[in-house]
């Protein structure tokens, strides 16, 4: 996480993990507070440096206004973790941050706008741009800044946190909204 992070981009996702005593949802920094885009002022657990040689099931880097950061570690983190099939998923300036480094490269992505990655001479794989609003390839999903909800979907799915139609179930309760959620599934909390 970092300064300026956007709050509501993993909210959804983090939510669920955390209320699944199979996951426990950590953040990590290279500061030791951060402040969201909203104002909210989070104590984030490890340094950046901590989690470089521990078992993390997965990665998730948020949005925000701060991702222009240069930091061999975090880069080092998400190119090895790309490399050995572990999951990592990317969000809003997240996504510019794997574009400007060249971590896009084998990976059918998206993002907030390819122009923005036009001087970026480590971005090799423009025509594997998908302009959609989330795409999951490999071990790696990326989304833009406005797919919170399909975001946490497709990380939900990449996981294997339950069967795609759970998964579908538990974005489509905020995504369809309270009453057309129960009259496609039922009452949730009946």
């Amino acid at each position: 996480m970092l300064n300026d992070y956007a709050d509501w981009e993993g909210a959804y996702l983090s939510s669920q993990l955390n209320q699944n005593q199979e996951w426990t949802v950590k953040t990590a920094s290279t500061q030791k507070e951060v402040t969201s885009i909203g104002g909210f002022k989070t104590l984030v657990d490890y340094q950046l440096n901590d989690i470089l040689n521990q078992e993390v099931d997965l990665l998730v880097l948020i949005g925000g206004n701060s991702w222009s950061l240069e930091n061999a570690e975090l880069k080092k983190l998400i190119a090895e973790r790309l490399a050995n099939n572990e999951p990592v998923a990317a969000i809003c300036g997240a996504v510019d941050y794997l574009a400007k480094n060249g971590l896009l490269t084998g990976y059918k992505h998206t993002g907030n706008a390819q122009y923005l990655w036009k001087d970026y001479a480590e971005y090799k794989n423009p025509t594997d741009f998908q302009m959609e609003q989330v795409v999951s390839d490999k071990n790696l999903v990326t989304s833009n800044g406005t797919a919170a909800l399909e975001f946490t979907n497709l990380v939900l799915k990449k996981i294997q946190f339950t069967s795609n139609s759970e998964v579908d179930k538990i974005t489509d309760l905020h995504k369809l909204g309270f009453y057309q959620y129960c009259d496609k599934y039922g009452n949730p909390f009946a």
